[in-house]
């Protein structure tokens, strides 16, 4: 089942049809049996659009630059971040274009260090910026802290389901540990598993990633609901669990996962 943070109410019907002769059928019992859902056990989340989000493309941009040694006026920046989301940016839009010379690591991103390196690399490298060294800057920053900004609900909502006993594990499509980042941010000690593809050889929506994520936290499928922002993240469903799709938001901002605590009864 594949929730969201709101939905639309059902439009009502007319009164118009003719007086059937005959009581209608019974709802399959599948339908008049069902029960409300249950609510989740365990909760997995996804990292990157859902817990937290890459810094500003312009502060990205400037702050690696500076890095260099090189200052870069907002202008000029802004010109240089969006060529290169366009490019690709770990953590942005998929590239419209993948060169052929990346392809093979493009591909391989998430399962392998080095290809996640060399893919983002490489893709930063077919922008002209006219910085020396911009490209391993720009990706250094993707590894720190710094250049990661927690969505505003997301350690209060982790807070309430430590509280509440209901564990909790990441489940991402990342080719780098993500632990000092959540470290750094005030909520690892929030989480019973981490769930990497890098680690464990396996991306979403691929339902042996969220299956091994249950397993860590000792809770059946059907107990557990996965909370991401992407279809990928709906592949839980496919493992049997449940999952609520979030919308995207910017850095900083809120993007409703507290709607989990709804869920919860909490």
């Amino acid at each position: 089942m594949v929730l969201g943070v709101s939905h639309r109410p059902a439009t009502p019907k007319g009164n118009h049809d003719p007086v059937p002769d005959r009581a209608p059928a019974a709802a399959p019992a599948s339908v008049a049996a069902r029960e409300p859902a249950q609510p989740p056990q365990a909760v997995l989340f996804d990292f990157q659009g859902t817990l937290t989000q890459v810094e500003d493309a312009v502060t990205w941009v400037r702050e690696a630059a500076h890095s260099c040694g090189t200052e870069l006026d907002r202008s000029r920046a802004t010109v240089i971040a969006d060529r290169l989301v366009t490019a690709g940016r770990a953590g942005g839009p998929v590239p419209c274009r993948v060169p052929p010379q990346l392809a093979e690591v493009y591909a391989d991103r998430d399962l392998y260090p080095e290809a996640h390196r060399a893919a983002y690399t490489g893709l930063a490298q077919t922008v002209d910026c006219g910085v020396d060294g911009l490209a391993e800057a720009l990706y250094a920053r993707l590894l720190s802290p710094t250049g990661w900004v927690p969505y505003t609900d997301t350690v209060p909502t982790l807070k309430a389901l430590r509280a509440a006993g209901v564990p909790v594990a990441i489940v991402s499509n990342i080719g780098f540990d993500i632990r000092p980042i959540t470290a750094q941010h005030g909520f690892a000690d929030l989480i019973d598993a981490f769930v990497l593809s890098y680690e464990v050889g396996r991306c979403k929506p691929d339902p042996a990633i969220f299956q091994q994520a249950c397993g860590l936290l000792g809770v059946d499928p059907e107990r557990v609901l996965m909370v991401g922002d992407s279809p990928a993240d709906a592949g839980a469903v496919a493992a049997g669990c449940r999952a609520l799709i979030v919308p995207a938001a910017p850095p900083g901002g809120t993007n409703g996962i507290g709607a989990v605590l709804d869920l919860a009864g909490l």
